[in-house]
């Protein structure tokens, strides 16, 4: 018969977060959310606050030194968390100010216990502790005062059956809040990042006793609905149960390119489609997307660089609108990689889908935030591997320069990254300008050698003869053949 405590965890409403903290927040646990100022610590303490609270769990939230009550849910009261039937009924707010202007911990603790005791909380909440870390310096009792105080209301509030929450600015574990992190049972640490012209949130659970949390740094943003965490994405899911072997072959929705690709490309693979500006890697990639619906199979199109109106324009639209195309929009500059990651991932789920495009590169490095993009490379590869990793067959476009002395694979050295690499680009035979196209790479596959024309015709990629009498056309000069 096993003795061992079972510590319920609670659900904190904020989306993401309770991924990061292994499964939500362990009951009558003692918490520090900390951070830079501007964070967010106070709003995450809200969300957390309104979605907890209710007639069975009452909370009660303490300001000190920092915003006056009304000041700050004047503002809290913008987002949709905000629940005004509960103010004073199962939330309460308490003025410390004046308590802790008096210089006595002992006076600070009584009006909080007293308070607890008249209220009887579920939830409790210190902003901002700080300002009493801060006091403890023009104290007689100073920092030892500070260990005593934060040591007796851990205490106070575990023996009251409180999940306690303070709240505190710092810009760095600074030695007069080790009395606070040693007593934590959780860490929140929360930042913002400016970075050129970007600015990125981050958050991190550094201390979560009793359960295994996320580890690492992550995402998040305040946006119109408050706080939303971007979980970092794993390389690897220990409970996905996918297995590529390759024997499955997907067309590409032209019969003479999956004869050049030794059937079509294998099921789980990940294709970098290259090719100049105008050359029809946007048409390809649609083909490929087209054919998926043909056979059953939903795709995804994260596009960005083309607007929704743009892609409109051609037949993706239909299968947009049919719903057999499911589209990412990332328009909006600063994503970070965890952000885009965590849109595709869900719309993979929700719409089973087996086929996804990436129309650019180009567009995906823009849209990431500035810090983002001197880690591009990283980015990429954990994109890459996070949705090959659940099966699904990855088709990506880049750009390369129109230069016709120089043949190259990849604008960014990342060719490694695929398990195929299809190339087009132009050649000028007897003054005009006309398509090829050739197989580079097929990973652990037989696959044509040749360089074959085509063309684009109604949006559709049609491919000709091979350009085999035509000997060195993309290598020396400039292509010219007349």
């Amino acid at each position: 018969m096993s003795n061992k405590v079972i510590i319920r965890r609670l659900a904190t409403g904020v989306p993401g977060l309770d991924d990061l903290l292994g499964g939500g927040l362990p009951e009558f646990s003692f918490n520090l959310l900390a951070g830079t100022p501007g964070s967010g610590k106070t709003t995450l303490a809200h969300q957390i606050m309104f979605s907890l609270a209710n007639p069975d769990r009452k909370a009660l939230f303490f300001t000190v030194l920092g915003e006056s009550p009304l000041k700050m849910l004047r503002y809290q009261q913008q987002f949709p968390f905000f629940d005004a039937d509960k103010i004073n009924r199962s939330i309460k707010f308490v003025n410390l100010a004046a308590d802790l202007l008096k210089g006595d911990f002992d006076r600070v603790l009584n009006r909080i216990t007293d308070e607890v005791q008249s209220f009887s909380p579920s939830l409790v909440f210190v902003d901002s502790f700080r300002s009493v870390a801060q006091s403890a310096k023009a104290m007689d009792s100073g920092v030892a005062g500070l260990q005593h105080f934060v040591q007796q209301l851990g205490m106070q509030m575990t023996g009251w059956q409180a999940t306690t929450f303070l709240i505190g600015e710092y810009l760095a574990p600074e030695a007069e809040s080790s009395p606070v992190f040693t007593v934590a049972d959780g860490i929140i640490w929360m930042s913002q990042l400016v970075h050129r012209d970007a600015m990125i949130r981050k958050i991190q659970v550094v201390k979560m006793r009793g359960q295994a949390q996320s580890p690492g740094v992550h995402t998040f943003r305040i946006s119109d609905d408050g706080v939303r965490v971007f979980p970092r994405a794993l390389l690897t899911d220990p409970k996905a149960d996918v297995e590529i072997s390759g024997d499955k072959r997907l067309s590409m929705g032209v019969p003479a390119l999956d004869e050049m690709m030794g059937g079509g490309l294998p099921a789980g693979y990940s294709l970098l489609l290259v090719g100049p500006s105008g050359s029809g890697k946007t048409v390809l990639a649609t083909q490929f997307l087209a054919e998926g619906v043909r056979i059953g199979e939903k795709g995804v199109v994260a596009a960005f660089e083309k607007s929704p109106n743009q892609l409109l324009s051609h037949k993706l639209n239909g299968l947009i609108k049919n719903g057999d195309v499911g589209l990412i929009n990332t328009r909006t500059l600063d994503l970070s990689i965890d952000e885009i990651l965590h849109d595709l991932v869900e719309m993979i789920k929700r719409m089973d889908a087996k086929r996804v495009v990436i129309d650019s590169l180009s567009g995906f490095e823009l849209a990431l935030a500035s810090v983002f993009r001197e880690d591009f490379r990283e980015a990429l590869y954990r994109m890459v591997a996070v949705l090959t990793g659940m099966g699904v067959t990855v088709l990506m476009t880049a750009e390369l320069e129109d230069q016709y002395t120089m043949l190259r694979f990849s604008s960014y050295g990342n060719a490694f990254l695929a398990d195929a690499i299809l190339m087009q680009r132009y050649v000028e035979i007897s003054g005009e300008l006309r398509r090829v196209m050739s197989v580079v790479k097929l990973r652990a596959s037989a696959h044509s050698k040749e360089i074959r024309f085509f063309d684009v015709a109604r949006d559709t990629v049609v491919v000709g003869e091979a350009l085999s009498e035509y000997e060195g056309i993309l290598s020396g000069h400039p292509s010219s053949i007349s």
